[in-house]
Protein backbone atom coordinates (compact mmCIF):
# COMPACT_ATOMS: atom_id res chain seq x y z
CA UNK A 1 0.00 0.00 0.00
CA UNK A 2 1.33 3.50 -0.71
CA UNK A 3 2.21 5.48 1.87
CA UNK A 4 -0.54 8.16 0.44
CA UNK A 5 -3.55 5.41 0.85
CA UNK A 6 -2.24 4.86 4.76
CA UNK A 7 -2.33 8.52 5.32
CA UNK A 8 -5.22 10.26 3.44
CA UNK A 9 -6.37 13.24 5.13
CA UNK A 10 -9.18 15.90 4.52
CA UNK A 11 -9.17 19.59 5.26
CA UNK A 12 -11.87 18.53 7.96
CA UNK A 13 -9.46 18.07 11.12
CA UNK A 14 -8.09 15.09 9.86
CA UNK A 15 -4.03 15.21 10.46
CA UNK A 16 -1.91 16.10 7.72
CA UNK A 17 1.57 16.02 6.66
CA UNK A 18 1.92 12.64 5.26
CA UNK A 19 -0.68 12.06 1.72
CA UNK A 20 1.76 13.80 -1.00
CA UNK A 21 0.20 11.86 -4.02
CA UNK A 22 0.08 14.67 -6.21
CA UNK A 23 1.32 17.95 -7.09
CA UNK A 24 2.86 19.56 -3.98
CA UNK A 25 1.06 23.17 -4.43
CA UNK A 26 -2.18 21.28 -3.77
CA UNK A 27 -0.77 19.70 -0.51
CA UNK A 28 0.48 23.60 0.14
CA UNK A 29 -3.38 24.29 -0.38
CA UNK A 30 -4.73 21.93 1.95
CA UNK A 31 -2.35 23.25 4.74
CA UNK A 32 -3.69 26.29 4.18
CA UNK A 33 -7.05 25.06 4.13
CA UNK A 34 -6.57 23.62 7.65
CA UNK A 35 -4.74 26.59 8.61
CA UNK A 36 -7.81 28.96 7.95
CA UNK A 37 -10.40 25.94 10.00
CA UNK A 38 -7.70 26.15 12.68
CA UNK A 39 -8.36 29.87 12.88
CA UNK A 40 -12.25 29.39 13.43
CA UNK A 41 -11.39 27.11 16.13
CA UNK A 42 -9.55 30.07 17.70
CA UNK A 43 -11.56 32.82 17.12
CA UNK A 44 -14.12 30.27 18.54
CA UNK A 45 -12.39 29.82 21.38
CA UNK A 46 -11.22 34.03 21.69
CA UNK A 47 -15.14 34.38 21.82
CA UNK A 48 -16.01 32.47 25.41
CA UNK A 49 -17.34 29.08 22.99
CA UNK A 50 -16.83 25.64 24.19
CA UNK A 51 -14.37 23.38 22.19
CA UNK A 52 -14.12 19.53 21.75
CA UNK A 53 -11.81 17.86 22.49
CA UNK A 54 -10.91 16.81 19.10
CA UNK A 55 -10.83 20.62 18.09
CA UNK A 56 -8.30 21.43 20.77
CA UNK A 57 -6.22 18.60 19.95
CA UNK A 58 -6.27 19.48 16.23
CA UNK A 59 -5.37 23.00 16.76
CA UNK A 60 -2.06 21.65 19.19
CA UNK A 61 -1.55 19.08 15.89
CA UNK A 62 -1.62 21.50 13.79
CA UNK A 63 0.48 24.26 15.87
CA UNK A 64 2.94 22.03 17.21
CA UNK A 65 3.49 19.82 14.19
CA UNK A 66 1.68 20.99 10.69
CA UNK A 67 2.84 24.26 10.96
CA UNK A 68 6.36 23.90 11.34
CA UNK A 69 6.41 21.32 8.46
CA UNK A 70 4.18 23.89 6.43
CA UNK A 71 6.37 26.93 6.83
CA UNK A 72 9.64 25.33 5.97
CA UNK A 73 8.06 24.18 3.09
CA UNK A 74 7.33 27.46 1.40
CA UNK A 75 10.44 28.68 2.95
CA UNK A 76 13.31 25.77 1.94
CA UNK A 77 11.35 24.70 -1.41
CA UNK A 78 8.73 27.09 -2.63
CA UNK A 79 10.09 31.09 -2.20
CA UNK A 80 13.55 29.76 -2.93
CA UNK A 81 12.24 28.23 -6.37
CA UNK A 82 9.80 31.01 -7.19
CA UNK A 83 12.82 33.56 -7.11
CA UNK A 84 14.36 31.66 -9.50
CA UNK A 85 11.41 30.65 -11.79
CA UNK A 86 9.92 34.03 -12.08
CA UNK A 87 10.42 36.67 -14.31
CA UNK A 88 11.03 40.49 -13.17
CA UNK A 89 7.75 41.26 -14.30
CA UNK A 90 6.04 39.16 -11.84
CA UNK A 91 7.42 41.75 -9.13
CA UNK A 92 7.48 38.41 -6.72
CA UNK A 93 10.90 39.40 -4.37
CA UNK A 94 8.80 42.13 -1.96
CA UNK A 95 6.35 39.75 -1.30
CA UNK A 96 8.00 36.61 -0.93
CA UNK A 97 10.29 39.07 1.55
CA UNK A 98 7.44 39.77 3.04
CA UNK A 99 6.08 36.22 3.34
CA UNK A 100 9.25 34.74 5.00
CA UNK A 101 9.18 37.80 7.44
CA UNK A 102 5.86 37.00 8.51
CA UNK A 103 6.63 33.20 9.04
CA UNK A 104 8.55 33.93 11.65
CA UNK A 105 6.46 36.11 13.65
CA UNK A 106 4.18 32.96 12.94
CA UNK A 107 6.08 30.69 14.80
CA UNK A 108 6.79 32.74 17.76
CA UNK A 109 3.05 33.44 17.47
CA UNK A 110 1.83 30.24 17.23
CA UNK A 111 4.14 28.92 20.31
CA UNK A 112 2.50 31.20 22.58
CA UNK A 113 -0.42 30.05 21.31
CA UNK A 114 0.26 26.31 21.87
CA UNK A 115 1.28 27.25 25.28
CA UNK A 116 -1.79 28.35 26.36
CA UNK A 117 -3.65 25.26 24.47
CA UNK A 118 -1.04 22.79 26.65
CA UNK A 119 -2.49 24.27 30.02
CA UNK A 120 -3.67 22.24 32.54
CA UNK A 121 -6.78 24.39 33.50
CA UNK A 122 -9.60 24.07 30.87
CA UNK A 123 -9.93 26.05 28.24
CA UNK A 124 -12.45 28.72 27.99
CA UNK A 125 -11.96 29.04 31.71
CA UNK A 126 -10.21 32.00 32.67
CA UNK A 127 -8.39 32.99 29.43
CA UNK A 128 -7.20 36.38 30.26
CA UNK A 129 -7.80 39.34 28.18
CA UNK A 130 -3.84 38.70 26.89
CA UNK A 131 -4.02 35.77 25.67
CA UNK A 132 -7.32 36.44 24.24
CA UNK A 133 -5.15 39.24 22.19
CA UNK A 134 -2.05 36.69 21.79
CA UNK A 135 -5.22 34.32 19.73
CA UNK A 136 -6.51 37.35 17.58
CA UNK A 137 -3.37 38.56 16.64
CA UNK A 138 -2.61 35.22 15.00
CA UNK A 139 -5.60 34.49 13.75
CA UNK A 140 -5.16 37.85 12.36
CA UNK A 141 -1.49 37.69 10.88
CA UNK A 142 -2.28 34.16 9.59
CA UNK A 143 -5.93 35.05 7.43
CA UNK A 144 -3.89 37.98 6.19
CA UNK A 145 -1.21 35.84 4.89
CA UNK A 146 -3.16 33.38 3.49
CA UNK A 147 -5.21 35.40 1.83
CA UNK A 148 -1.65 36.91 -0.03
CA UNK A 149 -0.71 33.24 -0.64
CA UNK A 150 -3.94 32.14 -1.86
CA UNK A 151 -4.32 35.10 -4.23
CA UNK A 152 -0.72 35.34 -5.34
CA UNK A 153 1.70 32.94 -4.39
CA UNK A 154 0.34 29.74 -5.32
CA UNK A 155 -1.75 31.03 -8.74
CA UNK A 156 2.28 32.30 -9.99
CA UNK A 157 3.61 29.19 -8.56
CA UNK A 158 1.41 26.41 -10.39
CA UNK A 159 2.26 28.99 -13.45
CA UNK A 160 6.08 29.58 -13.07
CA UNK A 161 7.88 26.01 -11.51
CA UNK A 162 7.87 22.97 -13.68
CA UNK A 163 7.57 19.57 -12.86
CA UNK A 164 11.49 19.00 -11.74
CA UNK A 165 10.77 21.75 -9.54
CA UNK A 166 7.34 20.01 -8.44
CA UNK A 167 9.47 16.80 -8.08
CA UNK A 168 12.23 18.24 -6.22
CA UNK A 169 9.98 19.70 -3.22
CA UNK A 170 7.38 16.75 -2.98
CA UNK A 171 10.82 14.85 -2.58
CA UNK A 172 11.85 17.58 0.25
CA UNK A 173 8.48 17.53 1.90
CA UNK A 174 7.82 13.44 2.14
CA UNK A 175 11.48 14.02 3.57
CA UNK A 176 10.59 16.49 5.46
CA UNK A 177 7.47 14.50 7.06
CA UNK A 178 10.01 11.07 7.65
CA UNK A 179 8.61 9.13 4.72
CA UNK A 180 10.74 7.43 2.22
CA UNK A 181 10.70 9.34 -0.96
CA UNK A 182 11.98 6.14 -2.73
CA UNK A 183 9.00 4.28 -1.82
CA UNK A 184 5.81 7.15 -2.87
CA UNK A 185 4.99 6.62 -6.25
CA UNK A 186 2.23 9.39 -7.07
CA UNK A 187 3.14 11.62 -9.73
CA UNK A 188 3.27 16.17 -9.93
Amino acid sequence: MKQCERHKHSARGEKTGLRLCGNPLDEIAEDHMREREVCALLERLAEGQSLEAAEIEQMRDFLQLQLPHHIADEDIDLFPMMLKRCDPEDEIEKGIDRLQSDHGHALEEAAAVLALLQRSRPLGAGVSQAEIGQIKAFVSHSRRHLIFENAVILPIARVRLGKRDLRTMKRHMLERRGLDPDLESGKC
